[in-house]
């Protein structure tokens, strides 16, 4: 019999090394991505997450990455940030996503750009059992990802609301101001970020097309919106006058008086007329992803 060759040994050796240390921010195709995935086998049961199923969880997996514009944060909670930032790595770099999650649910703890995930136990027997939330009720890779976002990145919003318990997904628990959405995008994906804007005063941008413009020209560019004012049919009836959601604007167009925009908004792109005054009201905060190829130039 043949000896193995020294080179190959070494492959083989790397080949098995643990998923749970994922590299810093890469770029991988859907194409790849869903190559790897259709290798993977996993148990239907997991001792760190008794209730995600294995067979749900990678089909969940599989979907995020053929329709990533499908991600839907669930009805009724504060899952809108973690959704939204979810834009970047599906689109990205899927295959550092799938393998960190993959990590997480064989082994319980995962490393992304060299930031430790180690979920708490009330985070991992909630997910898989979230309910009444829409399709996020039947997608446990979703709730999985959510709730670990949510337990790992903290701001003065969780003050009072610093553990999970249930219900915590409709809560500040969840909830993802603006600071801690700039540091997921920058510790995670390693982008810069330029941002204007706050959680409780707009932005004072005197040109809001040509910022915006700019903006999508020059890389992802994400919102943070008065949800209230964004789907009301009557602005003037709404009291709330805070920043409650993220959306993703991905074209502007003038026409006219009025401007057209598409955003994606969890679930699929939407386009719509609005006018300037419109755009001012609802905006509190503009994030625009410049990654490092773009800074470089």
């Amino acid at each position: 019999m043949k000896s193995t060759p020294p080179l190959l040994l070494l492959i083989i050796f790397l080949s098995t090394l643990s998923l749970r240390s994922i590299g810093g921010p890469g770029h991988s195709t859907r194409e790849e991505t869903l190559t790897y995935l259709q290798s993977t086998h996993l148990s239907d049961t997991s001792i760190y997450w008794p209730n995600a199923r294995g067979h749900l969880f990678l089909e969940n997996l599989r979907e995020n990455v053929r329709s990533p514009l499908s991600m839907y944060q669930g009805s009724n909670t504060n899952f809108c940030g973690y959704a939204a930032f979810s834009y970047l790595p599906l689109h990205d770099d899927p295959l550092q996503y799938v393998r960190f999650m993959l990590a997480l649910y064989t082994e319980g703890h995962a490393t992304w750009n060299n930031i430790k995930f180690s979920p708490s136990p009330e985070v991992m027997l909630a997910a898989g059992t979230l309910r009444f939330k829409g399709i996020l009720d039947i997608h446990p890779a979703d709730q999985m990802w959510f709730l670990v976002l949510a337990d790992h990145f903290r701001s003065y919003l969780n003050l009072f609301h610093r553990k999970f318990y249930t219900g915590s997904e409709d809560t500040f628990w969840a909830a993802c101001n603006l600071g801690k959405f700039n540091r997921m995008i920058t510790r995670l994906m390693g982008y810069k970020t330029r941002t204007v804007g706050s959680d409780l005063i707009r932005p004072g941008i005197k040109d809001v097309y040509t910022y915006l413009e700019n903006a999508i020209q020059t890389g992802t560019t994400f919102l943070y919106v008065n949800n209230t004012y964004l789907h009301v049919k009557n602005h003037d009836k709404s009291r709330f006058s805070f920043p409650t959601h993220y959306i993703v604007l991905t074209d502007i167009q003038r026409i006219g008086d009025i401007f057209q925009i598409i955003y994606w908004d969890y679930g699929g792109r939407t386009l719509r007329q609005v006018t300037p005054e419109f755009m001012k009201k609802i905006i509190f905060g503009v994030v625009c992803c410049i990654k490092e190829e773009a800074h470089e130039k």
